[in-house]
C-alpha cells in the first residue's frame, strides 16, 4: 500500500498528472495513460493501481469499453489522501526539474484539488519553494530527504534544530524558504520570537551541511505577507555581489555562448551578440581565470591583463605538473 512517504517523491509528479487525466475523462485504459505520461503500459498500470490503494474512488473495469474509471464518475478531490501524503506530492512536485510552464500549472492543479483541510500546508510548502538558475552543473539526485523535512517544517509551522558545518554548531530556527541553485539546496531561516520569525535576521544556510535536522514542537512562521519569492532575491543578489568582484570580457565561438551563459549564470552579461561578446564575474581574478581555463578552445578572455597574467599562470603550472619525464 503507498503510504511511505519516502515511495511517494519517486513518481509524484506522474501520480499527479494521472490524477488530473482521470479528473478530465470518463475512463482511461492503462496504454492510453503509458501515451500520455511516455512511460511502459505495466508502470501506467502500477501507478493507477498504487492511486487506488491509497485511497482516491477508482476501479477497472474489463471487457470492450474498458478502463479505469472515477468511482460514479466521481471528479475526485484527492480526499483519499491524508495530510502527510498530500504534502509528499507537494514537496516531491516542487523538486521536481519539469519545464516551467507544466510545473507551474501542475502545481496550481494539485492546489485546487487538495482537501480543503490539507490545503493551507500545501499551499506553504509551494510558495516556499524556489527553483532557481544554476550555479554548477544540474543537480540529478532523486530524492533530497533534508529538503523534504524542512518543506514539511514549513508547512506545519515549526522551528526546527540542526547541527551545521564542520563543527556541527548547534542551529534553532525558523525555515521560511527553500530554494535551489543548480546542484545546490539553501535554506533561508530566521530565528524567533513569540512563535513568529524575526524576519530582519535572515540567515542562509546550505543544506548539504545540514546535520541531525529535526523539527521541534515549537511554532515558527513568518509573519503575515511575507514575501518568500522576494526574500529568496535580495538573499540571491547579495551572493552574486560577493561572487562577482573581478570580470573579464570574453569572446566565444558561436556554439559555445549559450553553454557559457548557463554555466555562469546572473555572472555573466551578453555585450554583443553577433560578436560572441560575454562579460563574467567571479569573486577574484585568479578564481574566474580557473572557471575560464576549461573553456580554452571555445573562449578567448580579452581583458583585463589580470585574468589573462592568471590564465597564463595556471597554464604553465598544469604544463610543469604533466610534463614528461
Amino acid at each position: 500500500m503507498i503510504t511511505s512517504e519516502k515511495r511517494f517523491p519517486i513518481r509524484a509528479d506522474r501520480l499527479i498528472q494521472a490524477l488530473l487525466l482521470l479528473r478530465g475523462r470518463p475512463r482511461i485504459t492503462a496504454a492510453e495513460l503509458a501515451a500520455e505520461l511516455e512511460v511502459s503500459v505495466p508502470t501506467a498500470r502500477r501507478d493507477l493501481e498504487a492511486l487506488a490503494m491509497a485511497g482516491v474512488p477508482l476501479y477497472p473495469s474489463r471487457g470492450r469499453g474498458g478502463g479505469w474509471r472515477l468511482i460514479g464518475g466521481a471528479r475526485t478531490d484527492l480526499t483519499g489522501l491524508t495530510e502527510s501524503e498530500v504534502t509528499s506530492l507537494l514537496v516531491a512536485l516542487s523538486q521536481s526539474r519539469a519545464a516551467a510552464p507544466e510545473h507551474t500549472a501542475a502545481v496550481r492543479k494539485l492546489m485546487r484539488a487538495v482537501p480543503e483541510p490539507f490545503r493551507e500546508g500545501a499551499q506553504r510548502v509551494a510558495e516556499s519553494t524556489v527553483r532557481d538558475a544554476p550555479w554548477g552543473e544540474p543537480d540529478d539526485a532523486p530524492e533530497r530527504p533534508a529538503v523534504s523535512e524542512l518543506q514539511r517544517a514549513i508547512a506545519a509551522r515549526r522551528r526546527v534544530r540542526f547541527g551545521y558545518g564542520d563543527a556541527g554548531r548547534p542551529v534553532e530556527v525558523v525555515p521560511l524558504v527553500v530554494g535551489s541553485r543548480g546542484p545546490r539546496w539553501y535554506l533561508l531561516a530566521a530565528p524567533g520570537r513569540n512563535g513568529g520569525a524575526d524576519v530582519d535576521r535572515l540567515r542562509t544556510y546550505r543544506v548539504d551541511r545540514i546535520a541531525d535536522l529535526a523539527l521541534t514542537d515549537e511554532r515558527g512562521e513568518g509573519p503575515d505577507g511575507f514575501d518568500a519569492p522576494a526574500a529568496w532575491e535580495r538573499m540571491v543578489e547579495t551572493v552574486e555581489g560577493l561572487r562577482g568582484e573581478a570580470r573579464a570580457v570574453i569572446r566565444a565561438e558561436a556554439w559555445a555562448v549559450r553553454a557559457v551563459l548557463d554555466r555562469f549564470g546572473r555572472q555573466a552579461a551578453v555585450m554583443d551578440a553577433d560578436e560572441g561578446l560575454i562579460e563574467v564575474r567571479a569573486h577574484r581574478a585568479d578564481a574566474l581565470a580557473e572557471q575560464l581555463a576549461g573553456w580554452t578552445g571555445a573562449v578567448e578572455v580579452l581583458e583585463p591583463v589580470e585574468v589573462r597574467a592568471a590564465l597564463r599562470e595556471l597554464g604553465q603550472r598544469i604544463a610543469e605538473q604533466y610534463r614528461d619525464p
